[in-house]
């Protein structure tokens, strides 16, 4: 720990460039030790420890699980084991939050609350890291001291901005992963490690694997320990075969699964890095998440004629009589028949690549690469280049094109092929390619320009698909629908190629071939499996995007024996998929559209996955001990492994045996099947593990009471992998009672509305955050990101002014408590008392029901911004009435101020709990408030006193501008004021027959009205200026709670003009006014009576006319003093 020490110190000097600069941090320091002394407190007391009720309370099977789960509620909720490369950032942070809060509510709710958080270190991050660190080492010396800037300019390499384009119609494409948006600035891995905190003497231990394991994961503890997260820190473990116990977990699940036929072994084509020696998986990868490989058909065009350049360059290097084939790859096998030419890139250098002495390949140095693994070449990894040909010398090449109507095509440049896709090497189908129809049509325009014959370009475009919407010919179709003039319009040439792919593929029909009537989708395999058959072509594949791997290597795409777990299995994918669809409600919950549609999507398209490596850290397969379970495969149902951490052992490492006092050993298949219910105990079970009857028991009791897991949370780019995966092999292990309830995917957290990025100074992690903020302003900021799936923001301008309002909320709570003798007591007046009253239970409601939701921003809304704002409000209206706040409101606001922000700001709430309420025990152990519903009629005058005063305070500023514009307002600002309140006695007769519109138009079961269906018959009646703000005032009123016969009745639910004569004193002092008069105006608004003297006046002013029920108007106008 001492090193750990040493770079909290480092941690702490670092300056970061582009966040907030503090001015002052007294009351900061202030809230954060009350933080410091809660969080210590938590941990001694083991408050986030909760266990199932005991086999001793509740003996096993004396009753069923989900009775015991009935009697005794509980929540267990888990987000993905952060990577110990490094500390967590405030991405992690936000994956954190949510479900810290969850966690929080629940325990509120009366349940047994579980947050559980592991270690991963699966895979090759860390073991690809140590490597360079060694090569480092031997270069630069044990402290780099070897090492000089000079020459060393810093690498930038940026990711190509991700495309919605799909080459291949059929599969999905993630639009963005955490790999893929990553920015990396530095050369080597030791400045990667200072500039995590580093100090450079300790950066040579991070040479040994093992080494990380033992730092990473005490900063993470310590972090979210500061964080005020509610981890049961014994439940914790590292993955990999360095905790012996995890270790056994894994192997039973991997021997179960093949046992299940869920793994298999075979030949796959998967993303290999040729460096490492295996397949490069999604975690193992610097760049290129979520890619896999995109198989296509390569097509065998033999050389019949040479250009006359291309044949001098080849020359000697081929044998006589040996054939030679320009080898396109593509997508569209079913397209072949209309071949009209072939092109290669002018600029672009070709390898000639030996397969056998009679058989030679033309492509690029990447796409042999690409096939030296997939057995297209004699030996595996070895590609023979025995002649290098510039694309333009090959122009003019006649080539044989198979399935082409045209038996005999020529090689023809295009200027916009890459070396970077397919083989380099494209051939041309213009009926339905809109860049190949652009393309020979230029080409034909400019020949002499191009240097080649016309009429090699101008080969009859036969029709080969038959479309709905583009007819026969689908690219010339869409080439002049969306003007395309050249191969030079992109834009539009790509939208076209959407198009044309997909309403050839989902809805074309073949119109020439063996397989003319047929649909395309259907005939498709059947054409790549003739040309196959026949010799004329071969499968290929190549990576769909570019793949780096950890190791710096850019990854191919090999075909190889390896064991694979058969994702996407017809019988597996429909459990899945049911699981997902939730149409009985007792599926998963995904919160959102998006989320269920992400799911379903991937499980749309993922299949085979390989699940084995031979390079990086891990747990061995236990059948083929030369390969370690892939880190994707190792971390899919670990959440059931938290439920029984603490009976295995008692330290992250497993050195140390738990609460059971079981060796690892012990834990034999046989026993991870007894405890998680996938069978019943036997003798055979007890003797051969040792493990005492009453441990197996007790191990049972927490698995089957934990499980199933309430709340899996994650960032949403790893639906395509890790999330899936998760629901795959629950469903495959588990028996149904025991699936996932609920995943809920967040999206990416920005940065004062910006990416974070390390290499602009915009980037924070968690404890930057907390040392900065604090915890509770931290997590209030965090609340106030976001809820969705869409990327959230954290603003540090929300938790800066939230250091504040924290530090005077408190203070003014502890002034209250300790002055509470000035307070008012007796009976509660039926004004400003019942009003704040009844609004602090409205709150209090409307927040349990955001909790309940897991709309944290909203949530934070109602706890702390509006609930304070009531109190404000009370606050200033008493003072302005000349009364004092009531004892017995201010306590009550005071303590449910406190639980209502328990769930977000903890350590505030304990404080204000504990210390200013003197309560005898935590707060986290506190039940959420249980407080009378809110009286409707209370609502709604509580309402009409907000918007009056409000109103009043803008009308009187409405004259101050007209009178420093110089206009007559009919009365002297500087003189003694009176304000006359108009209060309408009845409603205008007009609105009688809006009153019967939304009457008919409310539902009372869905407290809703259809807003299309009114709006379109209000419209009707020619008066939407004047009618619609009077039926949206209606529909709040509905909606609010007041009764249906109070509004339809044209009553108020509450009495107004009392209200008003409530308000005057306030009001008087408010507004600076003399006299305040109310007239309640009889209908006309000509005349009216005076309330406070009965007198009836007649002429009255124009606002009277303006007023109606529930909206008064107003009239100022100068008094003697």
């Amino acid at each position: 720990m001492a090193a750990v020490d040493v770079t909290v110190k480092a941690l702490e000097s670092t300056t970061i460039s582009k966040t907030k600069e503090l001015k002052g941090t007294e009351k900061r320091d202030s809230l954060v030790a009350i933080e410091k002394k809660y969080q210590a407190q938590w941990q001694k007391d083991g408050v986030f420890q909760p266990d199932a009720p005991s086999t001793d309370e509740v003996p096993l099977h004396s009753v069923s699980a989900a009775d015991l789960r009935k009697q005794y509620p509980k929540f267990f909720g888990t987000m993905a084991y952060p990577y110990m490369n490094g500390t967590l950032h405030a991405g992690h942070s936000f994956t954190v939050s949510k479900i810290e809060f969850t966690a929080g509510f629940a325990r509120m709710q009366g349940k047994r609350s579980l947050f559980p958080l592991g270690f991963h270190c699966t895979g090759m991050p860390i073991k690809a890291c140590a490597d360079k660190l060694i090569n480092e080492v031997k270069m630069f010396g044990q402290e780099f001291e070897r090492y000089s800037d000079e020459g060393a300019a810093e690498e930038k390499t940026n990711t190509p901005a991700p495309t919605t384009h799909h080459e291949d119609v059929t599969k999905f494409t993630a639009k963005k992963g955490k790999a893929a948006s990553k920015v990396v600035k530095m050369k080597y891995q030791f400045q990667i490690m200072r500039a995590i905190g580093i100090p450079t003497e300790e950066i040579y231990r991070f040479a040994d694997p093992q080494y990380w394991l033992e730092y990473f994961p005490p900063l993470c503890q310590r972090d979210l320990n500061n964080f005020g997260a509610r981890v049961d820190w014994r439940r914790s473990f590292v993955t990999t075969d360095a905790n012996p116990y995890y270790d056994a977990f894994v192997r039973w699940q991997m021997n179960r699964l093949r046992e299940l036929q869920k793994i298999k072994f075979g030949k796959r084509y998967t993303i290999y890095s040729p460096k490492d020696g295996q397949p490069c998986m999604d975690h193992d990868r610097s760049e290129g998440e979520a890619v896999g490989p995109q198989e296509y058909t390569a097509l065998k065009l033999l050389v019949k004629e040479w250009a006359p350049e291309a044949g001098a360059a080849i020359k000697g290097k081929v044998p006589e009589g040996a054939n030679v084939y320009f080898v396109p790859a593509t997508l569209r096998p079913e397209t072949m028949y209309g071949q009209t030419c072939c092109f290669v890139g002018p600029k672009i250098k070709y390898g000639v690549f030996k397969v056998s002495e009679e058989e030679f390949y033309v492509i690029t140095d990447r796409a042999a690469r690409n096939m030296a693994y997939q057995g297209i070449f004699p030996k595996n990894g070895v590609y023979e280049k025995v002649a290098e040909l510039v694309g333009s010398s090959c122009v003019g090449t006649l080539v044989h094109a198979p399935l082409s109507v045209h038996k005999e095509v020529r090689i023809l440049p295009m200027e916009s092929v890459l070396p970077t896709k397919g083989t380099g090497v494209v051939t041309s189908v213009p009926s339905d390619s809109p860049d190949d129809f652009a393309t020979v049509t230029d080409l034909a325009k400019k020949a002499d320009y191009y240097g080649i014959k016309k009429e090699w370009a101008e080969l009859e475009i036969v029709p080969i698909i038959s479309t709905p919407s583009y007819g026969d010919l689908a690219a010339p179709f869409l080439v002049k629908k969306l003007k395309i003039a050249s191969p030079k319009d992109v834009k539009q040439l790509e939208e076209a190629k959407e198009l044309a792919y997909k309403e050839g593929y989902y809805q074309g029909i073949m119109k020439i071939g063996e397989f003319a009537g047929e649909k395309v989708e259907v005939a498709k395999p059947k054409v790549r499996e003739q040309l196959i058959k026949n010799k004329e072509g071969f499968a290929y594949s190549e990576p769909e995007r570019k793949v780096v791997s950890r190791s710096g290597d850019e990854c191919c795409v090999a075909l190889m024996d390896q064991w694979y777990l058969d994702y996407g299995e017809d019988s597996w994918k429909a459990v899945a998929m049911k699981h997902v669809g939730n149409a009985d409600g007792n599926g998963l919950n995904t919160f959102t559209s998006e989320t269920k549609n992400g799911f379903e999507g991937v499980l749309d398209w993922l299949n085979q996955w390989a699940c084995a490596r031979t390079y990086g850290l891990g747990s061995k397969l236990p059948w083929d001990p030369q390969f370690l379970v892939e880190s994707l495969s190792d971390s899919t149902i670990y959440m059931a492994y938290y439920t029984i951490a603490h009976y295995l052992h008692g330290d992250i490492f497993g050195k140390t045996t738990g609460l059971a006092g079981i060796k690892p050993e012990q834990m034999k298949d046989e026993v991870w099947d007894y405890v998680f219910a996938r069978r019943e105990l036997s003798d055979d079970i007890l003797k051969d593990s040792g493990i005492p009857k009453d441990a197996l028991a007790s191990m049972r009791r927490e698995f089957e009471y934990w499980y199933p897991l309430d709340l899996r949370v994650s960032g949403k780019d790893l639906i395509p992998n890790h999330l899936t995966f998760f629901l795959y092999i629950h469903l495959a292990i588990f028996t149904p009672e025991y699936w996932p309830k609920a995943v809920r995917a967040n999206g990416h957290l920005l940065l004062n509305g910006e990416k974070m990025s390390k290499s602009t100074g915009n980037f924070m992690t968690l404890d930057d955050m907390v040392r900065k903020y604090g915890a509770d302003a931290s997590r209030i900021a965090l609340a106030d990101a976001g809820d969705g799936v869409a990327d959230a923001n954290f603003e540090e301008d929300v938790a800066d002014n939230n250091v504040l309002r924290l530090f005077t909320l408190r203070e003014w709570c502890e002034e209250q408590v300790k002055d509470q003798a000035n307070l008012r007591s007796g009976p509660k007046n039926d004004f400003l008392d019942a009003l704040f009253e009844n609004e602090m239970n409205s709150i209090v409601h409307e927040a349990r029901g955001h909790y309940e939701d897991t709309n944290y921003k909203l949530a934070l809304k109602s706890a702390l911004y509006d609930f304070t704002s009531a109190r404000d409000f009370y606050r200033e209206a008493s003072t302005a009435a000349g009364i004092k706040m009531h004892k017995d409101l201010i306590l009550q606001y005071i303590e449910l101020q406190a639980l209502l922000l328990v769930v977000i700001a903890p350590h505030w709430s304990e404080y204000i709990w504990l210390e200013v309420l003197n309560k005898p025990s935590t707060i986290q152990n506190a039940l959420y408030p249980v407080v009378p519903a809110p009286i409707p009629a209370l609502s709604a005058a509580r309402e009409y006193v907000r918007a009056t005063s409000s109103n009043i305070t803008s009308a009187e500023a409405a004259q101050q501008k007209k009178k420093a514009k110089g206009k007559d307002i009919g009365y002297d600002l500087k003189k003694p004021k009176k304000l006359t309140i108009f209060a309408a006695a009845k409603f205008p007769a007009w609105q009688e027959k809006y009153i019967d519109l939304v009457r008919e138009a409310w539902n009372p079961a869905t407290k809703s009205v259809n807003d299309k269906e009114l709006n379109g018959k209000i419209s009707k009646m020619g008066e939407m200026k004047k009618a619609m703000p009077f039926v949206q005032g209606l529909k709040k009123r509905l909606v609010g709670g007041e009764k249906p016969e109070m509004v339809f009745e044209r009553k108020l639910a509450f009495d107004e003009v009392k209200t008003l004569e409530n308000m005057v004193p306030g009001l008087k002092k408010a507004a600076g006014l003399k006299e305040v008069d109310i007239v309640e105006v009889a209908e006309g608004g000509k005349s009216g009576k005076v309330v406070a003297s009965g007198e009836v006046k007649e002429g009255l002013p124009l606002p009277a006319e303006q007023a109606v029920p529930g909206v008064p108007t107003f009239h100022f106008e100068n008094v003697e003093s």
